[in-house]
Order: structure tokens, then sequence, then C-alpha cells
């Protein structure tokens, strides 16, 4: 099943999605709607993958699970199967890992959009350097070190692809 926004919205409230992260779910969405725009994709799933991306951010602190497998059981659980596959490929360290990289335009759409969103819209590069600001642990310093030029190869085949640029969809998806 692919939820609504209604019906996925409603998920917020049942596992309990801090509202800083409702936030950033909704912006995901709209720049993913954005990015698919003129693309012949299922629009449904990837809206319904982006609003439920972060569905375990609360779940996670309380049950140890890691982000996004608490995310990928409870869309399972719910009878998302399709919406599950899609979240499993959209953490940072999924494309550096041929098994889970995002491969279809739902996929790359939604891993993308993500990362140009953090409260806001502030595209991949602010995001990154957001993320450097943060003195990882050097693990993870590892793998944003190595994801980032593969993030920026899949934002310039989207944006070549749609015929747009960072500063159009700055302007175009502010809140």
């Amino acid at each position: 099943m692919i939820p609504t926004e209604d019906q996925a919205k409603k998920l917020w409230d049942k596992y309990g999605l801090p509202e800083g992260k409702r936030r950033h779910v909704e912006f995901v969405a709209k720049v993913a709607k954005y990015l698919a725009a003129n693309l012949k994709i299922n629009e449904k799933l990837l809206i319904a993958g982006a609003l439920l991306h972060d569905i375990d951010k609360n779940v996670t602190k309380l049950s140890g699970e890691k982000h996004p497998d608490a995310g990928v059981r409870i869309l399972r659980e719910e009878g998302m199967g399709e919406v599950a596959a899609l979240v499993k490929t959209h953490p940072l360290h999924a494309i550096l890992d041929p098994a889970i990289t995002p491969k279809t335009w739902e996929e790359k759409l939604l891993f993308l959009a993500d990362k140009m969103v953090k409260q806001d819209v502030i595209g991949v590069d602010a995001r990154f350097r957001l993320w450097n600001d943060e003195h990882l642990p050097s693990e993870q310093q590892k793998i944003l070190d190595a994801a980032y030029p593969k993030v920026k190869e899949l934002e310039k085949e989207t944006f070549d692809l749609i015929g747009t640029d960072q500063k159009r969809i700055l302007e175009e998806t502010k809140g």
C-alpha cells in the first residue's frame, strides 16, 4: 500500500515524529515533487517515501535500532513494503553501497531531496557544510567525505535531466 499524504501524517502521530523532523520531511517532499515535476515516475510513491523516510527518528532513540532500519521495519509492519524499499535507499551511506544505492528515479530523487534539506531547503553544499561542522567521529567523517562527490554527481545528473539548477530550486521551494 502507498499511503496518501493524510495517512502518512497520521503515522507521524502514531510514531511520535518530532516537530523538527515533520518540517524536514515536508520540505523533502516539496523538493522531491519539484524535481519530479516533468519525469514519468510514481509520484505518489515518491511523496509517501519523502513524508515517511524519517518515521523512525523517535523510535530509534527508544529502541536502539539504527536509522533507517527501524523505519523500514515500521513501514513493512504497516503494510507499506514498496515505501519501505524506497526508504531503505535514502541514508547517506547508501550511495556508497552497491546493494542499496539509489537506482530508480524515485530512489534518486528521495535521496537527493533529503540531502538538500535540513529544516529548510538549503542545497547539497550547505547540508554537507553543516555535517562537517558537527566534527563527526572519524568513521562517519570518512562516509561523509566519500559520499560527497557521489552526491554531487547525482545532483548534476538530476539537474541536467530536468533542466534546472540549485539556485532555481532554492528560490522555488523555500518555506
